[in-house]
């Protein structure tokens, strides 16, 4: 079982905006707790045609795994030593002088098998004439870490030098620096590097394994699904294009025998519902060592680290089937006994990674008689593993429940291969199998010298029994969208090895493998017929249907596209972060608290564990990562979702069936500013972003949606993450959003070092406001405007917006709008006093305004100001 931990991290795409209803974002977030953050898996080429013998090149491969389902991301080449060892050959040292220029170096002849011979001055203490060596001619590329040279024609000191002959470490074979390579004296001269060396190329084939599909976690998984495809198209009744027959090859493990009827080693399984199938054998005198070329190959191709040769066959075979196994020390088994118990609560266990983990009474565990050996399925212990002195070993293989692996996984987050594939399903019939296959190899490559009696512990037969479906075959065309025939399906269904055990009609009764763990009904049969028959195969009929929908109003799909195409082109990007949040963000807060959060029951990391309540968060982390890469002059935009939990006992017993009733889940539009307006050039000065920049933008908004700016009012924003900041309410007295300075200890926490503008608006209260908005086109006005201005002293807590409403409230009809145009506070004014500045705009959309009518209305805004606010003109 491979135990090598697996890291990953979620991406934040800058992409078009999803919004997912309260039930999507938690299944999303159930999905991630299933889904292991490496959802691919490497694919070597070479490795892949063992078991099929495969006439398409590495990329045609990939084409033909995307289009059946498995879609490869990258196909790359791949080399056991960086460079391949291109341009490096086998010479023979003819003479060696030493250099009348220096005291250590030497001037050679070397023959390379082509040519005449080369000139080569060396500095290595060891050359000697008639030696065999690795000469580099030029124009060769070698590789120091990341760093490359290559091999020029030069002088050294006044000699001519046309190559190098080479040490261990100069090209990748090894560390020694001491000296030059010596071969033996019979290797042929002009023999390649690489040939000498066994350099082997690859291309490495990167496949995004779905969480479904866990019978492809594995290359012969992957050469089976191949093999289906090649056998469905090379069908000469089909109408698919024709491909040459190819065969697929499953390891022989019937070599295999158990030497000694008797094993050393009890199995109880003290947990039959969390490993309904535990199976083991004990091989007796092995020798741990360095794995044979062949095999270390193998592992490096797809980036795995070879170990020694034991482990690396339980690696192999994990890759090669998909089934984990895991080999413990038999002498480090306490009294020969293993038990798969649950762990006590509270149980402490010392991983190979040399953490103490304390384990829950849910965990799995495989123990000995005295203390707990290994984490079941996801990783092994420090003290029990397989060492250079093992010489007995006791090799597991199981099939272990999935849920309860999962969870393990997640509550100790823990990834691993093993993990990875158990948590998908491994199969249950596999077992016995993969350990045959396992014990085969490991004698092979570790001389064992006995294998003992397998034991086998199975639950349930019916855990071994395939899946049964029926289908009917003109359903099956009917989802397909053609009818594709019925031979085509039959090759095709015996391709993915699936059983037609009988055929009444149009009704086919199948057994599908119990490997399959996605496909246990007609719908699953279906789409496992049209991903191998090609979707590309199925034409788009000359007649097309559909179904008209009226759109509801207001939509607010097309609403949010209108404000995204509005703030784009205002100079915004727009960001998607992830609902899934850190708990740190709460912890402080007494606002929103982390009592209020929807909280994740097993997190992949703290870091994921609670679901947010803002939207400010996300955007201070774009922000700060934007900046620390010096792009600090930012405009952000964001729809997205926010989450509370409101703790209701009176509510949960009322509506019991209701196990959202405690929760909400509210659609939100936040906005973001920072750094400069406008960048210093030789016509302007540099201009900083202020409050009053993002009051516009929210203003441009409002007024894209309907909202009557007139009709609103504002109040201070009273929040712990803000230093300052206005709340926008409509009519109704509901609020419309917020605009606010972000608090300089928030910023302190993500390190943002410059002011930050934040407005979040209240998208559920912008659609309300817009379905009562009705466009009303009127004529261009005939007749002028009129402005006039009032300077008013006031009380300081008298807002520039109180001012507006009453000025609209005493001239409904002719007041158009009013602009506040100056503020002064200081000398010459009373304490507690301030100066507002005034425009008053005038129309009537019938006549020419008089100055009777003027004074009339300036009058009655005058009285009005001086009774409500005790204002007076200056």
């Amino acid at each position: 079982m491979k135990y090598a931990n697996i890291s990953g991290k979620i991406s934040k795409k800058r992409t078009r905006t999803c919004v997912y209803d309260f039930f999507f974002v938690i299944l999303h977030a159930i999905w991630i707790s299933i889904s292991d953050n490496r959802n691919y898996m490497n694919i070597s080429y070479k490795w892949l045609k063992r078991y099929i013998d495969l006439q398409d090149d590495a990329q045609t491969v990939a084409k033909i795994l995307t289009s059946i389902g498995l879609e490869v991301g990258t196909v790359e080449t791949v080399e056991t030593i960086r460079g391949g060892l291109k341009g490096l050959v086998v010479g023979e040292v003819l003479t060696c002088e030493p250099h009348p220029n220096s005291d250590h170096l030497h001037i050679t002849k070397v023959n390379i098998g082509e040519g005449e011979p080369l000139p080569i001055v060396c500095g290595a203490p060891n050359v000697a004439a008639g030696q065999k060596v690795i000469v580099a001619t030029v124009g060769t590329v070698l590789y120091d870490g990341d760093e490359s040279f290559t091999i020029k024609k030069g002088k050294l000191r006044g000699e001519d030098s046309w190559g190098m002959i080479c040490a261990e470490d100069e090209i990748g074979v090894g560390t020694d620096h001491a000296g030059i390579i010596v071969l033996p004296a019979d290797t042929p001269v002009g023999m390649p590097a690489a040939e000498f060396y066994h350099v082997e190329n690859d291309a490495v084939i990167e496949v995004d394994i779905t969480p479904n599909r866990s019978d492809a976690c594995s290359h012969f998984g992957v050469a089976r699904d191949l093999y289906a495809y090649y056998k469905a198209h090379n069908n000469p009744t089909s109408a698919l294009p024709s491909r040459e027959g190819v065969q697929l090859t499953k390891p022989s493990v019937e070599e295999f025998k158990e030497e000694d009827q008797t094993s050393p080693i009890s199995v109880f399984v003290d947990a039959p519902d969390a490993a309904p199938r535990y199976s083991g054998l004990y091989i007796k005198g092995v020798e741990v060592k360095e794995s044979p070329e062949w095999l270390k190959n193998s592992l490096l191709a797809i980036g795995l680290r070879p170990i020694n040769n034991v482990v690396d066959v339980t690696n192999f075979v994990l890759h090669e089937m998909g089934q984990a196994l895991h080999a413990f020390d038999a002498d480090k088994i306490k009294g020969n006994e293993i038990h798969v118990r649950y762990a006590k609560q509270g149980e402490k266990f010392v991983t190979l990674d040399g953490v103490e983990r304390e384990m829950d009474s849910r965990d799995l565990m495989i123990a000995n008689k005295e203390e707990a050996m290994c984490i079941a399925g996801v990783f092994g212990g420090l003290e029990s593993g397989v060492t250079e002195n093992t010489k007995n070993i006791f090799l597991e293989s199981a099939y272990f429940d999935p849920v309860t692996i999962r969870k393990t996984s997640r509550r100790h987050q823990i990834q691993t291969d093993a993990s990875f594939r158990y948590e998908r399903g491994c199969d249950p019939c596999n077992t016995l199998y993969v350990l045959k296959r396992a014990a085969l190899l490991i004698k092979e490559v570790a001389n064992a010298e006995q294998v003992g009696l397998i034991l086998d512990n199975s639950a349930s037969q019916e855990l071994l029994k395939p899946w049964s479906v029926t289908i009917d075959i003109n359903r099956v065309n009917s989802l397909i969208g053609k009818a594709i025939g019925e031979d085509t399906i039959e090759t095709i269904l015996k391709a993915l090895e699936i059983n037609i055990v009988a055929k009444l009609g149009d009704s086919w009764q199948l057994e599908v493998p119990r490997y399959r763990v996605d496909v246990q009904r007609e719908c699953d049969v279906v789409e496992d017929i049209l991903r191998i028959y090609g979707y590309d195969n199925v034409e788009f009929p000359e007649k097309l249907n559909t179904s008209l929908a009226y759109g509801v109003k207001p939509d607010p799909e097309k609403l949010r596209r209108r404000i995204a195409e509005q703030l784009t082109a205002q100079g915004f990007n727009e960001i998607l972060n992830n609902s899934l949040t850190k708990v740190s963000y709460y912890e402080p807060l007494t606002q929103l608290t982390l009592d209020t959060c929807v909280k994740i029951m097993n997190p992949l990391s703290q870091d994921l564990g609670v679901m947010r309540q803002t939207l400010l968060f996300g955007g201070l982390e774009s922000i700060a990562r934007n900046a620390n890469r010096k792009n600090a002059d930012l405009k952000f935009y964001e729809f997205g979702n926010c989450y509370h939990y409101k703790a209701n006992p009176a509510a949960r017993e009322h509506n019991p069936e209701n196990s959202l009733v405690e929760y909400s889940e509210e659609p939100h539009m936040a906005l973001w500013i920072t750094g400069n307006k406008a960048a210093q050039t030789w016509v302007r000065k540099e201009e900083k972003t202020t409050f009053y920049q993002l009051r516009a933008y929210v203003n441009n908004i409002l007024v894209r949606l309907g909202v009557d700016l007139s009709k609103t009012t504002v109040e201070r924003l009273e929040n712990e993450l803000f230093s300052d900041g206005l709340v926008l309410k409509a009519t109704n007295g509901k609020a419309l959003g917020f605009i606010g300075i972000v608090a300089r200890k928030q910023l302190k926490a993500f390190d943002i070092e410059q002011e930050v503008f934040y407005a979040d608006l209240d998208w559920n209260q912008l659609l309300k406001q817009n379905k009562q908005y009705k466009a009303v086109i009127n004529d261009l006005p005939k007749y002028p405007e009129v402005k006039r201005d009032f300077a008013l002293l006031v009380d300081k807590s008298v807002e520039f917006a109180d001012l507006a409403r009453a000025a609209f409230a005493t001239e409904k009809k002719l007041l158009k709008n009013v602009y506040l145009f100056d503020v002064y506070e200081g000398k010459n004014l009373e304490a507690g006093k301030k100066s507002y500045a005034l425009s008053f705009i005038l129309q009537d959309a019938e006549n020419t305004l008089k100055d009777t009518q003027i004074e009339n209305i300036m009058n009655r805004m005058k009285a009005t100001f001086e009774e409500k606010f005790h204002a007076t003109l200056r």
